[in-house]
């Protein structure tokens, strides 16, 4: 069908600008209605009706090879396989500069060897650019394309063979630069086994993970990783979840829990039922997100496009006018001021600009999720960089959101069997936390509620639960004002009462234990200038108690998740704000931060709803985040400008006319090499 849409890895990327021509060329194929490259990930995303023929065919001018991007990556060359040509052209030139030294000068001889080396070496090239030049299309290949035509025609062969090679160099170094960028996000591609043990009535038989159904039961051996995301049916051991949560910490695991693909099971026998199918594994999800991740372009990166595809048409107009006007008006030497143009339009290869912003993005996003912080795009990295305020959902993300009851106490004409029975029998109906607490204490305590029959049951977010039982109708909920709620409240513990009819029954009071990451990860981002805040339902002596154990700047109490997100509006007014939260009951407050940062141990919801997500289910990586967002931008910053700062230096050369050919490849060479090495620099960024 025409609306279909087909992934496909590409190999053979050189540049940014060469990805954009090569999407272009697709979106002109019959039958294709959009295609969009996704250059840090190497795929192309066709809509409609392309063979893999027609995709190759439109890029042809730079090689490209074409694999469905279900299918395994395309085979490593060897070095000197890959880049043959350029070392056969480095080879004739330099034959030629020795023949130039032997007979003192060039003669037809020399010139031979450098039309070799410059065809050789730049036959793709010219290829491209004089297509390029056919359609108006001005990038760095047309750029250089007529200035090594200009150069051969005016004689200087030798400059024309030295251009060439350095510039095949320099394509040759930004494609190992983005191909090393890339090989954190390759990685995680490599995580999971692809291959499964598949227990049946006839015994345990390997098969390809795709041939999985959910419901199987696959076993898994001390040592060996998970191949699939599943439920433990049978087994002990400790699983190592690094892969998916960036914590080498191992945690236990026992019948029941939820465990991941990818990760590493340490030391025990474990039987496990498979819940999602391998395209919906947590790690394939975080795969794909990652690489999305990489197609949505930052403001910094939007404005790099924008300004290329200005600069490349000015440069040729400015090297036109240098070796036009001043022979035409002043009568100045031909020779010298063709010269001049051609060395303008090699210094004005916008090749160091265009990569400057990319590769920065890419290694900082993969660093990120090599250590469980997702980060879903450019945009996203920059946002949370620029924050100000970071503001916290409390139950779940500054505590472990597993309260348990620290007291419980009936009223004086109640037997407190009785009351704490109605209690678990009204909040077994509940999903909430402070339910299962409550459960587990009257169970403790050897209550037997199951057979209390509960009618017209309801739960109210926020503010509490109620139902009824005979003809009595019973409330759990936030207490008044009384003396014993209040003692509760002052030592940080969650107070709720238990009505009858109206009238109060029973307190209960229950405690959410603190991360132990929670204060350090505070403490980290009040030294990078960020004020904190946090969001909760509880009551203000709760939340004042646990704020200051944190030492948290401002205390938001008693809200509702409507009254959550009103907050984080009135925040946004004066500040950044980045939201932290479970994905579930704060998605309002997420979506309508600046950043929506999600907690969530690989949870579907924690990856769907936010603009970013840690993995480990602990703020640590946070500040970590916001560190690496802001040395992000710093280095995309002093790359920009570094960028266009040598090549002004270059063109005001032109002035007393000591621009040559040899200072404006070597200028950006040079530019583009120690560009791509400072976006580098963010893979080996560390906490």
């Amino acid at each position: 069908m025409a609306n279909d849409k087909t992934t496909y890895r590409i190999d053979g990327f050189s540049c940014a600008n060469c990805a954009r021509t090569f999407e272009k060329n697709v979106q002109q194929i019959k039958g294709v209605e959009d295609a969009q490259v996704n250059f840090g990930a190497s795929k192309i995303t066709v809509q409609g009706a392309a063979t893999v023929e027609d995709i190759e065919k439109a890029g042809a001018f730079e090689q490209l090879k074409v694999v469905n991007a279900s299918g395994p990556a395309p085979e490593r060359q060897s070095f000197f396989k890959k880049h043959r040509m350029v070392i056969l052209s480095a080879i004739l030139m330099l034959i030629g500069f020795g023949l130039v030294i032997y007979y003192g000068g060039q003669n037809p001889v020399t010139t031979g060897f450098f039309l070799a080396s410059v065809v050789i070496g730049g036959y793709r090239m010219f290829w491209t650019g004089l297509n390029n030049l056919t359609r108006l299309r001005f990038d760095m290949k047309t750029l250089m394309t007529v200035a090594i035509i200009g150069a051969a025609l005016i004689g200087e062969w030798p400059e024309a063979s030295v251009v060439v090679v350095l510039f095949a160099i320099s394509e040759a170094l930004e494609r190992y630069s983005m191909e090393k960028a890339r090989t954190s996000i390759q990685s995680l591609m490599e995580i999971a086994p692809n291959t499964a043990s598949l227990k049946t009535q006839d015994g345990i038989r390997e098969v390809e993970v795709g041939d999985i159904q959910i419901g199987d039961t696959i076993i898994v051996r001390p040592g060996e990783k998970l191949p699939m995301d599943g439920v433990i049916s049978s087994g002990h051991s400790s699983i190592n979840q690094a892969a998916i949560t960036g914590e080498s910490l191992p945690v236990e695991v026992s019948g029941g829990e939820e465990v991941y693909a990818g990760t590493l099971n340490q030391n025990g026998y474990l039987e496990i039922e498979v819940t999602k199918n391998v395209e919906d594994t947590t790690i394939a999800k975080i795969i794909q997100l990652v690489e999305e991740a990489q197609e949505k372009r930052a403001p910094a990166q939007q404005f790099v496009d924008q300004f290329a595809k200005y600069y490349t048409p000015a440069i040729m107009m400015i090297a036109v006018m240098v070796a036009v006007i001043p022979p035409l008006l002043f009568g100045a030497e031909w020779m010298t001021y063709i010269y001049q143009g051609l060395a303008i339009l090699v210094v004005g290869c916008p090749c160091a600009l265009v990569i400057s912003t990319p590769i920065a993005i890419v290694s900082a996003i993969g660093n990120a999720a090599n250590r469980g912080v997702l980060i879903k795009g450019g945009v996203h990295l920059e946002k949370i960089g620029q924050s100000s305020l970071v503001a916290f959902d409390k139950t779940g993300t500054l505590t472990k959101g597993e309260p348990h009851v620290t007291d419980f106490e009936a009223a004086s004409n109640r037997s407190r069997e009785e009351v704490l029975a109605i209690a678990a029998a009204l909040e077994s109906h509940s999903e909430h936390p402070i339910a299962q607490s409550v459960i587990k204490y009257a169970k403790s305590e050897g209550i037997r509620y199951s057979k209390i029959e509960i009618n017209k049951f309801k739960a109210v977010t926020g503010t509490g639960i109620s139902g009824e039982m005979g003809q009595h109708f019973y409330e759990i909920r936030k207490p008044d004002d009384d003396a014993l709620s209040a003692q509760y409240q002052d030592d940080g513990k969650t107070a709720m009462i238990i009505t009858e009819d109206g009238q109060t029954i029973g307190h209960i009071a229950v405690m959410d234990e603190l991360r132990e990451s929670s204060r350090p990860a505070i403490d980290k981002l009040h030294k990078l200038g960020i004020q904190t805040a946090m969001l909760t339902g509880d009551n203000s002596n709760t939340a004042r108690t646990i704020a200051d154990k944190l030492g948290i700047d401002k205390i938001y109490a008693g809200l509702m998740p409507e009254d959550k997100l009103a907050t984080i509006e009135d925040l946004k007014k004066e500040h950044t704000v980045a939201m932290v939260g479970d994905g579930i009951n704060d998605a309002p407050a997420l979506a309508t931060a600046n950043v929506g940062v999600a907690m969530g141990k690989g949870t579907d919801t924690a990856l769907e709803t936010a603009d970013m997500a840690l993995m480990g289910n602990s703020i640590h990586h946070l500040p970590f985040a916001i560190g690496l967002s802001r040395r992000t931008l710093n280095i995309i910053k002093a790359n920009i400008s570094f960028a266009i700062i040598i090549k002004v230096i270059a063109l005001l050369l032109v002035i007393p006319g000591w621009l040559t050919l040899w200072i404006a490849i070597l200028s950006d060479i040079g530019a583009t090499l120690i560009v791509a090495l400072n976006g580098l620099r963010l893979l080996r960024m560390k906490e």
